[in-house]
């Protein structure tokens, strides 16, 4: 007889916790706070203040500006500390290269392994984004988006992909929050992933590639215009 037996049925092992640390809740607050421009790329973040204005103490404070900083939100600055990072069309084209990479694979792969319902889930999706667009609900675009890329990525069975596109998803939103608010983005976004979902319901991989690609080079377009004319502050006032 084991000594399990013996002495009874193990304890439950799992630990009770609630749905949300402090720290993760202060976390998505900050993160938030920046991709709505309560904070603007350059400005200080100074640990005193925002003890304050999240009610948590000091020590939960730095690890959350650690972890921006990670993520390309927060830059830390010798002899001035950390500040909101300021986007610079370098870093931004690498991003957007990245993703051209990825999702076009991710849209030749889902337009091969696409079923009827999936072609709903992702109509569906764009008629949401659509919808957030005209309500002019910028942060609900950026996540309905990043639901259709998520469907599209597991779809076409690109699990790690997607895993990696996730631990940019703080920098692509906040590429998002800048160009999504500028003039007419809002049609061309939606007209560029309706191309996308046509391709992927004919079961065209090649163009549901290229569909995927081009969406991104013209987005990526629009960011170098925005950046290179000084409008990050201004399109992240609009977006917030």
């Amino acid at each position: 007889m084991t000594a399990a037996v013996m002495n009874g049925p193990l304890p439950s092992l799992k630990v009770q916790r609630p749905t949300a640390t402090l720290r993760e809740l202060a976390l998505e607050k900050m993160r938030t706070a920046i991709l709505e421009a309560h904070f603007h790329p350059g400005e200080r973040l100074v640990e005193r203040t925002l003890c304050e204005v999240l009610g948590v103490s000091r020590t939960v404070v730095r690890e959350v500006l650690r972890h921006l900083e990670t993520e390309g939100l927060v830059a830390s600055i010798p002899n001035q500390g950390p500040i909101v990072a300021v986007l610079d069309f370098a870093t931004a084209a690498e991003i957007y290269e990245i993703r051209a990479l990825l999702e076009g694979e991710a849209a030749m792969a889902c337009a091969r392994h696409a079923d009827e319902q999936t072609v709903a889930d992702l109509a569906g999706c764009i008629e949401r984004i659509q919808a957030a667009f005209d309500a002019r609900d910028y942060p609900a675009v950026r996540a309905l988006t990043s639901a259709f890329y998520e469907r599209m990525f597991i779809v076409g069975k690109k699990q790690v992909a997607w895993e990696i596109v996730q631990s940019l998803t703080a920098r692509i939103n906040r590429l998002r929050a800048l160009t999504i608010a500028s003039d007419d983005r809002g049609r061309q976004a939606v007209d560029e992933m309706h191309a996308i979902l046509a391709a992927i319901q004919a079961a065209d991989a090649a163009r549901a590639r290229e569909a995927a690609i081009a969406h991104v080079h013209r987005v990526a377009e629009i960011a170098r215009q925005l950046l290179e004319d000084g409008h990050e502050q201004a399109g992240w006032r609009q977006a917030g």
